[in-house]
């Protein structure tokens, strides 16, 4: 069952990315790569800083990330995706905002 499955998808993942490239499949996978480097750019950035931080490139992954997910899900038809990236996306603009106000703040107080 294991190998049935294994070779199912590995037919797929064939057709998707050599017999006929599919776009839309290929920036569902770009979307997803945005979302992986996010967490490693958080993860680098507090082992750096020895404690939890966020950097804005995190929140620009995930904004990234999240409109092409989006775009993805409403070409998919698929309502249940579709309301969680774009939630995900409002997230994402509003964490951005508070970010780059309090940068602006910094620096205009210095």
């Amino acid at each position: 069952m294991l190998i049935d499955l294994a070779r199912s998808v590995g037919g797929y993942l064939h057709d998707v990315f050599v017999t006929r490239l599919d776009a839309w499949v290929m920036l569902g996978f770009v979307a997803q790569a945005f979302f992986t480097a996010r967490f490693a750019v958080q993860w680098i950035a507090s082992e750096r800083a020895r404690k939890s931080v966020v950097p804005v490139s995190f929140w620009m992954l995930s904004l990234g990330g999240g409109v092409l997910l989006f775009t993805y899900a409403l070409y998919r038809h698929d309502p249940v995706f579709i309301v969680g990236q774009g939630f995900g996306v409002f997230v994402y603009l509003r964490n951005l905002h508070f970010v780059l106000r309090e940068r602006r703040a910094t620096l205009g107080a210095g």
